[in-house]
């Protein structure tokens, strides 16, 4: 395994040479002199951990501390001060510093905290790894199904995962457009590097500009200190911008030049910032139409519009629905201690009209419902709320009103007869007669209302 690389950022040399002697036998040692430069070695080499004074000139220690909590949240920090003052030390603490300890350090004691903090980072290294394994499962999941829409798209991710290109994802809200971008990340072969996404619709507009591309101290009023953008943070990553199609015009110009140039500048600054990421972005409106009317320009859509993929909303995959509802029903199952185990084929039938104009988000929502309300083990059509039932009749020509009053009628009879049936203990002879009805006739209804195979199953 290589050595654990130390930062250590003292403004005395004589210190700096002290804590270099005492680590660099057991640990690749890096040493600075102020915080910005901290800052910069940061963005460049793989630190694992910083030995940090607290005062420093210029950005201070306890700055340099906050940024890299924000933006590196695995680098563990070590807060050193001349003087001991608990005040400083719950502050380094409250701010996330691994330790704090004074200039007139036990060197053994040093080493050993050093290990430890070495040790807890590795520690959060496999923790971070498992969630992402996790996660990464979450991410595919979506992409499940027979559908033709699906089998295209896990295709073009396998070809493009790997490429710098830009990616344009395009779809309706709630068909996964963020779980694809991550999922693009995850295979890329950078999955450890900073994934950080950005919905442009959520962040007010006079503040866009700095969430983007940063700003420098001073730049306008309330920017009391140096705020890096998420351009700067996504560096060596993936940076997703979600909501491109309501990006300001007049920042659709610096985007571009950042894309071409691969450089930004903070606002209030002058001096030009490398970039190396790989940029995602993703929107719901129509970008060909936005160039027409003048609200999107034209060069920054070719910028972007290198290898579009299009998510399907779920009423153009509908053939998906059983493996998807199957996902969501074990995902709630277990989340809400349950006992369902699954849906009626009437039930899936009904969801299968229904237009779904939120999409996978909405199909989730209602399984999380159902579960979290159900008491059975069977959701079934008497379960789903009645928008579902009669999503037709908003479409249905007149020729079809008979056929949609006659699967009203047979939605009635179905969830009758299976509450007869849970009352009489699923015994299809006992239910025959708390109905009044002859056997032969219950066993005609059950089989033409599907009803035979979920009373089986329930009873078994």
């Amino acid at each position: 395994m290589a050595a654990k690389t130390i930062l250590i950022c003292d403004d005395d040399l004589g210190m700096r040479d002290t804590l270099s002697a005492i680590l660099k036998h057991d640990y690749r040692v890096l040493t600075v002199s102020s915080g910005e430069a901290a800052l910069v070695l940061l963005r460049e080499d793989d630190i694992d951990l910083i030995l940090l004074d607290v005062r420093l000139p210029g950005i201070s220690g306890f700055d340099v501390l906050r940024i890299v909590k924000e933006n590196y949240s695995l680098v563990e920090c070590i807060m050193i001060s001349a003087i001991n003052e608990v005040e400083t030390a719950v502050q380094a603490m409250k701010h996330g510093a691994y330790h704090y300890i004074t200039k007139d350090f036990d060197y053994d004691e040093l080493r050993s905290l050093v290990r430890n903090a070495c040790e807890r980072q590795d520690l959060n290294r496999q923790v971070i790894t498992l969630s992402a394994q996790v996660a990464e499962q979450g991410e595919r999941e979506f992409l499940i199904g027979p559908s033709r829409h699906i089998r295209d798209i896990v295709d073009l991710v396998q070809k493009v995962a790997k490429l710098s290109a830009t990616v344009l994802i395009l779809g309706e809200s709630g068909t996964g457009k963020e779980l694809l971008a991550r999922l693009l990340h995850r295979e890329s072969g950078k999955g450890d590097a900073a994934f950080i996404a950005v919905n442009l619709s959520a962040i007010p507009h006079e503040l866009v500009e700095s969430t983007l591309f940063g700003h420098e101290r001073g730049a306008f009023t309330g920017a009391h200190k140096q705020q890096l953008g998420k351009f700067e943070l996504a560096t060596g990553g993936t940076l997703f911008l979600d909501e491109i199609g309501d990006l300001r015009f007049d920042l659709q110009a610096k985007l571009l030049r950042a894309i071409q140039e691969g450089e930004i500048e903070r606002v209030g600054g002058s001096k030009p910032i490398r970039t190396d990421f790989r940029l995602i972005v993703a929107t719901n409106v129509d970008l060909d139409k936005a160039v027409k009317e003048n609200r999107f320009r034209e060069d920054l859509y070719y910028r972007i519009n290198v290898i579009p993929i299009r998510m399907p909303p779920l009423r153009d995959r509908i053939e998906d629905l059983p493996e998807l509802t199957r996902l969501f029903l074990d995902r709630y199952r277990t989340k809400f201690r349950k006992n369902v185990h699954g849906m009626s084929a009437s039930a899936l039938k009904i969801l299968s009209t229904y237009w779904w104009p939120g999409n996978i988000r909405e199909l989730e929502n209602l399984i999380e419902r159902l579960v979290a309300v159900s008491d059975k083990e069977y959701l079934t059509d008497e379960d789903l709320p009645l928008e579902y039932h009669f999503a037709k009749l908003d479409s249905a020509p007149s020729a079809q009103g008979e056929t949609l009053f006659q699967e009203a009628c047979d939605t009635f009879e179905r969830n009758f007869i299976l509450r007869a049936l849970e009352k009489s203990d699923w015994n299809v002879t006992a239910t025959a007669k708390y109905l009044g009805l002859p056997l032969s006739t219950l066993k005609h209804k059950m089989s033409r209302l599907d009803l035979r195979d979920i009373a089986r199953k329930l009873r078994g």
